[in-house]
């Protein structure tokens, strides 16, 4: 492969990989400041960035640790 095709691979893998990021934020974001936020007292709106780590840090917690036994 040369360079110029290992530059478009990239440039692909990135750019999916931010639109995966945005699929998965912005729900998390509108069900956080639309329909949790009027119903629990207390709580402040999110914005994109703090909903990404939600998932980020949901992904963490909630991922079933598996491990390929052979």
């Amino acid at each position: 492969m040369n360079k110029l095709q290992t530059l478009g691979v990239a440039l692909l893998a990135s750019t999916l990989i931010l639109v995966f990021a945005v699929l998965f934020a912005l729900p998390t974001m509108l069900l956080w400041n639309w329909a949790l936020e009027p119903a629990i007292d207390g709580i402040n709106s999110i914005g994109f960035f703090q909903a990404m780590g939600i998932n980020l840090l949901a992904g963490i917690l909630f991922k079933g640790a598996s491990v390929d036994k052979k």
